[in-house]
């Protein structure tokens, strides 16, 4: 089974996972998974990384160019080669998400809830609220996958973001929202994978100090990657740092699909 499950925890730098995140790093001292390191692609703001992650295509040649950059990616996304090869499409996240790949601008009154649709994500469950609380995103989350059986989900969560923008991301709150998540993640992940999901979780870019990201610093480009799947061996490879730009050809060759022309070949598995 081809499934995959992307989890986006939004703001979460590779150092703050490592050093906090007791779950996900038992997993890895018992080998259940394989995890690296991802230097995020500039500029460090979410949108642009969206398409990143999603395209395998970088900044300046896909065109979402910053955060206000509001219009449909012109690029083949992996929702739009997972839908065209006959899977199922889902995405329970932020609202950006939905300009990029469904509809833009978004409209909170009518876009909010979209379900069996013919766009490239099918079935989407937006927000429009950083502070939208964790707990009830994976919860729309595991409702896409128990409920609309989509082969291709994305769970991308925005508390760490928004809580590292309002205290930096050497606070105790940034702390304390990754333990939240990582907790979170705990009451779902096993489960998933006993089903025989395969699960890559990673984040878009990271934080720093002064409570943003745009730029350079390792707090700001690295990110943590764990991947849970059968194809590909369990281990501790973080001193392997792995461009960003292979997320996208990850995810197809995760699900079984080919690549867009525009993607990286992938290296690193």
């Amino acid at each position: 089974m081809n499934k995959v499950i992307l989890i986006v925890l939004d703001g979460l730098n590779a150092r703050t996972a490592h050093t906090y995140m007791g779950f996900l790093e038992h997993l890895i001292e018992n080998k259940q998974c394989a995890a690296y390191t991802v230097k995020a692609e500039l500029p460090t703001q979410s949108r642009p990384l969206y398409e990143v992650i999603q395209t395998g295509v970088p900044t300046y040649l896909n065109g979402i160019v910053s955060n206000g950059t509001v219009k449909r990616s012109k690029e083949a996304s992996v929702f739009q080669l997972a839908k065209a090869a006959g899977l199922q499409t889902g995405a329970a996240s932020y609202h950006w998400v939905s300009e990029l790949y469904n509809k833009a601008p978004f409209d909170p009154l009518t876009d909010r809830i979209q379900l069996d649709t013919e766009h490239a994500i099918q079935n989407g469950l937006f927000y429009f609220e950083d502070h939208y609380p964790d707990n009830h995103l994976m919860a729309d989350g595991a409702y896409l996958i128990r409920e609309k059986q989509t082969d291709y989900t994305l769970i991308h969560s925005m508390n760490i973001d928004d809580i590292g923008h309002k205290f930096g991301s050497q606070s105790k709150e940034y702390v304390q929202a990754a333990v939240t998540i990582d907790a979170i993640l705990s009451n779902y992940l096993m489960d998933w994978l006993d089903k025989g999901y395969q699960v890559v979780v990673t984040a878009d870019h990271g934080m720093n100090e002064y409570c943003t990201h745009n730029g350079i610093t390792d707090d700001e480009r690295k990110v943590p990657l764990y991947l849970f799947s059968e194809q590909v061996a369990a281990g501790d490879y973080r001193e392997t740092v792995v461009p960003q730009l292979q997320m996208a050809p990850l995810l197809c060759h995760l699900l079984g699909i080919g690549k867009s022309a525009a993607m990286q070949e992938l290296t690193f598995i």
